[in-house]
């Protein structure tokens, strides 16, 4: 199947007339079904896509102006919550349930003229980076379908890679837009934390959750950022918006560019190591001031990141009780009995162990000794970054430690999968914009490159991973 043009030449050529928004979705659907062996999406919502894009047809018939994003098909990750089908952040606990409104980033894409055609795979509750978390099934990498996609918006990543839309929405809580975005090809961005709303989104860790576009290309990054990004009422922490996050020229040339020395160490995989090296050097080449840049906490990052992590996801998963939505279970003699059977039966492994991890750093006697300490640490690193980029424009480095690795390799070691997060956890300790983009190959599978921005600076970040994306 070819690959999709850019957003912007499909929406200017259904608004001229010259493709069928009602075409687009049956291309999408059809391209669902013929690769549904890597299991990237959950859900359809065919029927709804269906009359949205007749109603966009119709309108276009009149003479209207139906926006930035005509007829433009995209799949959203299953914790976000959506009108014509089921939200189950891939989780049995919430089988079943549809939402009676959609979040916020759904309506913005929606009121550009997208079309959301289906809801795609995860770790459940986003816990994980590799989908094999999910209550449903593990996506496969569309490069090797033995290895993980990465996580936990592995679906979405996998769906865009497989052209299955031409760009999918994930979150990214400790890495989980960047990371399968290396992993599968992509290109994927976490910006700004509070920049995108996170109303109407399934929470998992509140402080460092935040939504971002998944595409192939930087350009059609840009244009969802820009039409995404900005206040909500109906999220208080979102932050003022850039007039626009579309590239406006100022790439690489003349930017002081500082490589992270404590992601260059003994744990990078030789093969990712050389890719990096020579994205570098392209980098220089464009015209950047190289430097190496130290951030002596950076380290600590993940260690921190998983004590506040399940410390809030413990909090955020206390309203799965089994009586008010999603999964219960009825054969309990009283309510006491109903909640522990429901929980029990609902949530997967990981999130029990995150429950559990949380609930006892967060307890009397051990708040201090944990969940405090990890507040100071991520002090120290908000610190660390503020004060780098007082003298750097861009921080780069890369995206994994190491290459997609096989499905099963590391289910069945906890730490060991979370170390797949320790180059990405930074930045969302630190709530700085950081992206994903594709920098070479090292025995045959993708290698991400990753750009850290200073705090709102998704704009500048965006324009160098353009240029980035021009070189030879």
């Amino acid at each position: 199947m070819d690959e999709w043009p850019k957003i912007s030449d499909i929406a200017n050529r259904v608004q001229s007339g010259e493709l069928k928004p009602i075409d687009l979705v049956k291309k999408s659907i059809g391209i669902i079904d013929q690769k549904a062996e890597y299991r990237a999406v959950i859900s359809s919502m065919e029927e709804r896509a269906m009359h949205r894009a007749t109603e966009i047809e119709n309108r276009i018939g009149r003479g209207g102006n139906i926006g930035r994003l005509a007829g433009v098909p995209f799949i959203a990750k299953d914790n976000f919550l959506t009108l014509g089908g089921e939200t189950t952040a891939a989780s049995n606990i919430l089988r079943g349930f549809r939402a009676p409104y959609q979040a916020t980033v759904i309506e913005r894409l929606e009121a550009e003229g997208a079309i959301c055609i289906a809801k795609s795979n995860l770790d459940a509750f986003a816990h994980g980076s590799s989908t094999e978390n999910s209550d449903w099934f593990t996506t496969k990498n569309p490069h090797d379908k033995s290895r993980v996609p990465g996580g936990s918006s592995g679906g979405s990543a996998a769906a865009v890679i497989l052209n299955m839309v031409p760009f999918a929405l994930g979150t990214d809580t400790g890495g989980s837009i960047r990371l399968p975005a290396s992993f599968v090809g992509a290109v994927g961005v976490k910006p700004t934390y509070g920049l995108v709303s996170r109303s109407g989104v399934v929470a998992m860790a509140s402080s460092t959750d935040v939504v971002g576009p998944l595409t192939t290309n930087v350009e059609d990054a840009s244009l969802i950022l820009d039409i995404i990004a900005g206040k909500d009422s109906m999220d208080s922490t979102t932050i003022e918006r850039e007039e626009s996050y579309l590239n406006t020229g100022d790439g690489l040339r003349g930017k002081r560019v500082g490589i992270i020395s404590e992601y260059l160490n003994d744990g990078l995989d030789s093969g990712v190591r050389s890719v990096i090296d020579k994205a570098i050097d392209k980098i220089k080449s464009a015209g950047a001031t190289i430097s190496r840049v130290s951030l002596p906490n950076l380290p600590l990052s993940l260690a921190s990141y998983y004590i506040i992590c399940p410390a809030e996801v413990s909090s955020n998963l206390s309203r799965y009780d089994g009586q008010r939505f999603g999964y219960s279970h009825r054969d309990s003699n009283d309510l006491a009995e109903s909640y522990e059977l429901s929980r029990e039966k609902g949530f997967g492994a990981e999130a029990k162990r995150r429950i559990m991890i949380g609930t006892y750093v967060l307890s009397s006697g051990y708040y201090d000794a944990y969940y405090k300490k990890a507040q100071l640490v991520r002090t120290k690193i908000i610190n660390e970054f503020s004060e780098v980029f007082k003298n750097q424009d861009l921080l780069i480095g890369p995206t994994s430690p190491t290459v997609a690795f096989k499905i099963g390799d590391r289910v069945k070691d906890p730490l060991k999968m979370y170390l797949a997060d320790m180059m990405t956890v930074g930045a969302n300790m630190s709530g700085n914009p950081a992206m994903s983009i594709p920098a070479g190959n090292s025995n045959g599978l993708p290698v991400g490159l990753q750009l850290i921005g200073p705090m709102r600076g998704d704009r500048q970040m965006l324009a160098a991973a353009q240029s980035f994306e021009g070189l030879e």
